[in-house]
């Protein structure tokens, strides 16, 4: 089949471009009343984002020059790299919000979890690309791709629940793709499930999470405000009643001094305050054109395999996140830690998120006529 050598999608790149934007107006309005309580300024932490945003950009560039086949070819080394930094950070990891998330090394401050996703999806998606002349083999298929996918999400799922149950998703959904057997599929997400309610019986704060999700209420109680109990998601659903139709205005927004993480795990709910419905849902819809570009025309266009199930991958990776972070802040979903790509402050998040992007647009720059991602 005829393949073509192109320029990167700039469909795809101009909604990164519009998120970007999207995100720095509502990190700089929901982040004056954090930076008060901590001694700094609104000017100084939306500078530093503003530097992030940047490196985003660059990285975003650099990787669309990186053939993937090129990335594909480290996959394994990234993984033993990965899995090290999730011991580390259980060893030697910043606990903050009762976590422990964040690794120092050379006075550089990051999240191993999003380091450890990103080379899982890639990993996955090679070793899928590898076995399919055997995929059907439990042994020689089935089996190594499982040992990687509950090797890295049981580590990452220790410290961050949420971050883990999305990886181990996506991964099904690879490897659903990919052709593995449904049965064995079927016998990994009944595994998973069981890991998933071990790690919960483990945590205090997410059977608490949990709890509140299933009895939450439709109205608002003073006394449930007043101790604490739900604040985070209660504040979120006043933010988003607040908006209305059209949103009290940009910077006008007041939840934002009452909700703990209103510039990142909850950001969602500071755009539909202060742009109301036609606001947030824009922004959903450019995660769902993502999902649409990057699955209807950068996957079943991609001159092979390989680039098919890492286009699925990192499309599934950018809008997942980006649903569950908007579902959470909705209601839809329990509380969680994900940000929003593009969207919420932050550094490691934002900067493999344009690494993701980046591999995309370079697998859509060979292309050829569109096909199912894989021939029975």
């Amino acid at each position: 089949m005829d393949t073509r050598a192109q320029g990167s999608d700039r469909f795809i790149l101009m909604a990164v471009m519009i998120l970007l934007t999207f995100g720095t107006l509502a990190v700089y309005s929901s982040i004056a009343f954090f930076a008060q309580n901590n001694d700094t300024s609104a000017f100084t932490m939306v500078s530093r984002h503003l530097m992030k945003i940047a490196v985003a950009v660059v990285v975003i560039l650099i990787a669309s020059k990186v053939n993937y086949h090129t990335v594909a070819r480290f996959s394994r080394p990234m993984m033993i790299g990965s899995l090290l930094l999730l011991i580390m950070v259980l060893v030697f990891g910043e606990e903050q919000f009762g976590a422990k998330r964040w690794l120092s090394l050379g006075g550089f401050s990051f999240q191993p979890s999003t380091v450890a996703a990103v080379s899982l999806i890639i990993h996955v998606s090679v070793l899928l690309t590898e076995k399919q002349d055997y995929i059907k083999d439990f042994k020689r298929a089935f089996m190594p791709i499982m040992v990687w996918v509950f090797m890295t999400c049981a580590l990452i799922g220790v410290e961050d629940f949420s971050t883990a149950g999305l990886l181990m998703g996506i991964c099904l959904m690879l490897m659903f793709v990919g052709r593995i057997s449904v049965m064995q599929l079927g016998s990994m997400v009944v595994l998973a499930l069981l890991g998933g309610m071990l790690l919960i019986n483990q945590s205090a704060t997410r059977q608490d999470r949990i709890e509140q999700y299933l009895g939450q209420i439709k109205h608002i109680e003073t006394e449930r405000l007043l101790d604490g109990t739900g604040r985070q998601a209660q504040q979120a659903h006043i933010a988003i009643a607040q908006g209305e139709l059209t949103g009290v205005g940009i910077g006008k927004s007041t939840q934002r001094d009452f909700l703990p993480t209103p510039y990142n795990d909850f950001i969602f709910a500071i755009i539909a305050e202060e742009y109301g419905l036609l606001g947030s849902g824009f922004l959903i819809a450019l995660f769902v054109f993502l999902l649409i570009r990057g699955v209807a025309f950068v996957a079943r266009s991609a001159e092979d395999s390989l680039g098919s199930l890492l286009a699925l991958g990192c499309t599934l990776y950018l809008c997942l996140y980006g649903f569950v972070n908007a579902a959470v802040a909705s209601g839809l979903f329990p509380v969680t830690g994900l940000p929003m790509p593009f969207v919420s402050y932050g550094g490691t998040n934002l900067l493999f998120a344009g690494a993701v992007v980046g591999i995309l647009l370079n697998i859509s720059k060979h292309k050829r006529d569109r096909r199912p991602l894989f021939y029975a």
